[in-house]
């Protein structure tokens, strides 16, 4: 059952991807360029998303899901220098890249070469993350 939901949240969360035209790398980068043509379409599929999840979050306490014993905690809010820079260097790529890791996936099947070159080189950087962590301590803010 619970791989069934999965598979349907899946579909559904790339498929508002699609529709919403987060995977048109045009497009983001339209709504990234705040100070050349604008595109402000993209805050409409922002706050779509942001709106629901925090009644979804305020709804869910005290709850119990259909496939887990229990909801996870949210994660704890920290501001470090693991964080600043992770978040820099998601900015940059999705600046220059005009794709971020969902819709990177959600365009795989129909985007040709660039999402599959922006796919490899996303699990690179995924894989060697525990790598740079270990062996460059400061950038972890230890």
């Amino acid at each position: 059952m619970r791989l069934l939901f999965s598979l349907f949240s899946g579909l559904l969360f790339g498929a508002g991807l699609f529709i919403s035209g987060m995977t048109d790398t045009t497009k983001v980068q339209g709504w990234l360029d705040i100070f050349g043509a604008w595109d402000p379409t993209l805050a409409f599929v922002l706050g779509g998303a942001i709106i629901p999840m925090f009644f979804a979050w305020r709804l869910s306490t005290g709850r119990r899901p259909v496939t887990a014993a229990q909801f996870p905690p949210p994660p704890p809010v920290k501001i470090d220098r693991r964080l600043a820079i992770g978040s820099l260097l998601f900015g940059a790529g999705w600046g220059l890249a005009g794709l971020c890791p969902g819709p990177a996936i959600a365009s795989l099947g129909y985007g040709g070469v660039f999402h599959w070159v922006f796919f490899g080189a996303m699990l690179v950087g995924m894989g060697l993350t525990p790598y740079i962590l270990r062996n460059f301590p400061r950038l972890s803010g230890a």
